[in-house]
């Protein structure tokens, strides 16, 4: 029954949360032409891919390490706060924007933000803050879309997540900077800031591939499909969130674990069938997205297993098999995107997503079963 009440408490965050940041993103998309949203996106990925680059203590490395209840919190928030600094003045340099450098900052401290609050398994506080940031995301992401044009919609997004800052600030008042505390663990550390670094890659570089070699167009109905991915695994991601915390602290979530496979199986059948009816009525100027979210819909099995073993894995401190999990899906993913792009647009990208994500489940599965055998 507890286990029940933190899992409703993560899941009513995540899933209210995300309904709202995806009813934005939807409506946006009506409101703008494939082209710009697909610009809007390419921007974003920077932002994204920039924010794990200074993000030295990672959302899962920070739960891991505060559920284990070592003081850590404020020496990573000192460290990727700097970053963050350095961040925003080089792409400030290069793309002469600040919003970008703004959403880096709300990116950096939502992951500092949460990976503390899941950590001490604070789940009602999680499911405040989250609700709070998401509810902001069509607020001030519109109302600067209404009031000032397409271009300031990114520092709306940015704004949204001012809410984590006073997270952070009481990190710093509580627990002091204490830079020793990261040498014995520097190899977990390490693993996980390139695992992260590298998921990121591995969720973003899709966008910074197809917009100068395929178009804004065909990304923009490209981003709109993996945007409906991302709410239908909704639910797995609230579940997953509950597992970490809870197998780092030695607690037995077998049952847990066979729901998030239940799930992802039924997701399939969903996103094969009924969303592509559903699509071209919302959606009528991305019909390109209809076949792509058929295919992308094949990877919610194999993303929901590999998300079953990053736990376990975590929770073990046993961080270089996700490294090389997410080093190979990569390695799959970018060679095939282009040429499967180039051959069959949008459709091709979509068949690379799911041919990544289907070896590095593969790859998870054939390395638990040589370690220990065990779920």
């Amino acid at each position: 029954m507890r286990d029940l009440k933190n899992i409703v408490n993560i899941g009513t965050g995540d899933i209210i949360g995300n309904i709202c940041s995806a009813g934005f993103w939807f409506y946006l998309a009506i409101l703008i032409t494939p082209e710009s949203f697909g610009e809007l996106n390419y921007f974003i990925s920077i932002s994204a891919i920039a924010s794990y680059c200074v993000l030295i203590g990672t959302q899962n490395t920070i739960t891991v390490y505060v559920a284990k209840k070592i003081p850590i919190q404020s020496t990573f928030n000192f460290m990727s706060l700097i970053g963050g600094i350095v961040s925003f003045i080089i792409l400030l340099a290069i793309f002469n924007r600040i919003d970008i450098g703004f959403l880096v900052f709300g990116y950096v401290i939502s992951n500092l933000a949460i990976g503390q609050i899941l950590g001490k398994r604070k789940y009602k506080e999680y499911m405040k803050y989250i609700l709070i940031q998401k509810i902001l995301t069509p607020i001030l992401g519109l109302g600067f879309f209404f009031i000032f044009g397409f271009e300031y919609v990114i520092i709306g997004l940015a704004l949204s997540y001012i809410i984590y800052s006073f997270k952070i600030a009481t990190d710093f008042k509580e627990i002091k900077i204490d830079f020793s505390l990261l040498y014995s663990r520097k190899g977990f550390i390490m693993n996980n800031y390139v695992i992260a670094l590298s998921n990121t890659a591995h969720g973003q570089i899709d966008k910074l591939i197809i917009m100068p070699v395929l178009g804004a167009g065909l990304l923009g109905n490209y981003s709109l499909s993996l945007q409906i991915i991302t709410m239908m695994m909704i639910l797995s991601s609230v579940i997953y969130k509950y597992l970490l915390p809870q197998e780092a602290s030695g607690q037995n979530i077998q049952n847990v674990k066979r729901i998030m496979l239940v799930i992802g199986i039924g997701l399939t059948i969903v996103g094969f069938f009924v969303v592509p009816i559903i699509l071209p009525l919302v959606f009528t100027e991305y019909t390109e997205s209809i076949d792509a979210i058929k295919i992308m819909s094949l990877s919610f099995l194999p993303m929901t297993i590999a998300r079953i073993f990053e736990s376990k894995f975590l929770a073990l401190e046993k961080s270089r098999f996700l490294l090389i999990g997410t080093l190979i899906s990569i390695t799959v993913l970018i060679p095939t995107m282009v040429l499967f792009g180039i051959w069959f647009e949008v459709l091709g990208i979509a068949s690379s997503f799911v041919l990544a994500t289907i070896i590095q489940a593969v790859y998870y599965v054939i390395i638990n079963k040589k370690w220990d055998g065990q779920w």
